[in-house]
């Protein structure tokens, strides 16, 4: 039996060691009264190290977290698509990733109110470094992800991560979560890295590739959000990235960039749930791709296809596209009060002297629309 203690969260009979040991922490604490501002600390305290498993505190204490979030960051958290899944059965699902922390927050909220399988969740363990964040990770059932390893450490860490998620799915019948690829979407272009299925196809042991991943009843998950509270944040490296220069992050970046997440505003959000890949479609994968990455490159197409059909465009994302190219051609999609606000938006986030800035800007709210349109023209 392999030995997990290095990346899997929590097991129930040490959620409460571990809400006693955090509830007094400044950042927990924090926490904790911005989820129930008119309760006294000691009420606060017994309600929390009442919770004797992770289901427990996500229920009772971080879904009460996340609607506080939504009330005050947000007008609202819609969704769509879960209702064809059924609850006593766990999926793999895979969305695009644009907040580190409220991704899968917000689809867990999402999946408790439709009464089905909660996920564990892929996190990288970079973000985690400070205690109290890997401790709240682990009570978020949260496994670890590792980074920054040598080609050889990787392989290991990679067969070893394959193998204990074989193990939630299958044998535990707890459903996980992924993101599409590693590290956030920075410019709107949601695209599964074939890496991320590679990975998961590790544990297949006798099974095909195909055959393994069909088993895995992956769920591909469109997030949208109105307004990235983090947008700003993401210029720097986007900016790196299109000179051509090396993009060296800065001292608590992440932490930074999870907080402006949570506090920032988001206007509306949309989580939509695709189908399920059927296993007929895995069965035509084998049948048209000779080889293992033909059939992972196929599948990543796929899954963005589905991810795309269902994300949500919101009023945002034609204003840029319109502003971007100079046109009218989405004007029926927004109004003007809706681009002035937009436009004004734009001013107080970059400098709109510099085109570099403002065509990095508008293309990070832009693609979702240009990346859609695509999509349709394809499958006309």
């Amino acid at each position: 039996m392999t030995n997990y203690d290095d990346i899997r969260f929590y097991n129930d009979d040490e959620v409460q060691d571990a809400l006693r040991a955090y509830v007094k922490h400044p950042m927990i604490k924090a926490l904790l009264q911005f989820t129930f501002p008119e309760m006294e600390y000691e009420k606060i305290e017994e309600k929390v190290t009442a919770c004797t498993s992770i289901r427990d505190f996500q229920t009772q204490v971080i879904y009460w977290t996340v609607q506080k979030v939504l009330e005050k960051t947000s007008e609202g958290l819609s969704y769509s698509g879960f209702d064809h899944l059924k609850k006593e059965e766990a999926y793999m699902y895979i969305s695009n990733h644009r907040d580190i922390v409220l991704d899968t927050s917000l689809l867990n909220c999402v999946l408790y109110e439709a009464d089905l399988k909660m996920t564990a969740s892929a996190i990288g363990d970079n973000l985690v470094q400070k205690p109290f964040l890997l401790a709240l990770s682990k009570l978020n059932r949260n496994f670890l992800v590792r980074r920054g390893l040598s080609p050889r450490e990787m392989l290991k860490s990679s067969q070893k991560l394959s193998e204990y998620i074989r193990e939630l799915l299958l044998e535990e019948k707890r459903s996980v979560w992924m993101a599409q690829r590693e590290g956030r979407t920075k410019d709107g272009n949601d695209h599964t890295q074939q890496g991320v299925l590679k990975m998961l196809a590790m544990a297949k042991k006798d099974d095909s590739v195909a055959q393994y991943l069909a088993k895995l009843k992956i769920v591909p998950v469109s997030i949208s959000y109105e307004f990235d509270p983090t947008d700003v944040l993401k210029m720097p490296e986007i900016l790196a990235k299109r000179m051509e220069t090396i993009y060296i992050k800065s001292a608590n970046e992440d932490f930074k960039s999870i907080l402006k997440g949570a506090l920032g505003h988001k206007g509306r959000i949309h989580i939509a749930a695709g189908e399920p890949i059927s296993i007929s479609e895995f069965e035509k994968l084998e049948e048209e791709s000779a080889s293992v990455n033909e059939q992972l490159q196929s599948l990543t197409g796929y899954i963005d296809r589905q991810i795309y059909k269902n994300y949500r465009l919101w009023p945002a994302n034609f204003i840029a596209c319109d502003l971007l190219n100079g046109t009218n051609d989405y004007e029926a999609h927004y109004t003007q009060k809706e681009k002035r606000q937009f436009e004004r938006r734009l001013t107080r986030r970059i400098d709109v002297k510099n085109s570099l800035e403002v065509n990095s800007y508008l293309l990070m709210y832009a693609n979702p629309v240009l990346n859609k349109k695509t999509l349709n023209e394809n499958q006309l």
